[in-house]
């Protein structure tokens, strides 16, 4: 991902984050357009004041994707249990697909779960997220079954985790 920095979103990056996050679940039909959960996508600066909001930036500071990453406890979290961390809303623009954005966003995530003290990193995906799937396979995430659940009725969410 040399053509990309990680870091984390400042409030100047707050409305292309959320734009770019709704634009990821909706043009991929991951959720409808009109769906109350776009509020909670659009919303990068509510995401970063109760977590950590990463961003992917190209050369030019642009935002080219971004994911939450919370630790349990916190407002954000909602799969992790105690000693464990968790990352959200993975998010990567189309124009940046393919080039290792995403993977390098969840490595940061990794890195933040050591740094905070996690055991492991879980998360929650839906089962149509197959590149996202990919991605934690290859760098050693497990579905564990046991953990799926529903937020609301119609949205199944697969679970994954990782021992650090």
């Amino acid at each position: 991902m040399s053509d990309y920095t990680v870091r984390p979103a400042e409030p100047r990056d707050h409305d292309a984050v959320g734009a770019l996050t709704v634009r990821a679940y909706v043009d991929d039909g991951h959720i409808p357009a009109d769906a109350d959960y776009t509020e909670r996508l659009a919303d990068a600066g509510g995401r970063a004041h109760d977590a950590l909001l990463l961003v992917a930036v190209d050369g030019d500071d642009e935002p080219v994707g971004t994911v939450t990453f919370a630790v349990a406890g916190s407002r954000m979290a909602e799969l992790s249990r105690e000693g464990e961390a968790e990352f959200r809303m993975l998010a990567v623009s189309p124009r940046a697909r393919g080039r290792g954005v995403g993977e390098a966003l969840v490595r940061a995530c990794l890195d933040e779960a050591r740094r905070a003290g996690a055991r492991a990193v879980v998360l929650s995906t839906q089962p149509q997220m197959t590149a996202a799937h990919r991605i934690y396979e290859r760098l050693g995430f497990t579905r564990t079954p046991e953990r799926d659940w529903s937020p609301v009725p119609g949205v199944d969410l697969l679970a994954y985790r990782l021992d650090l």
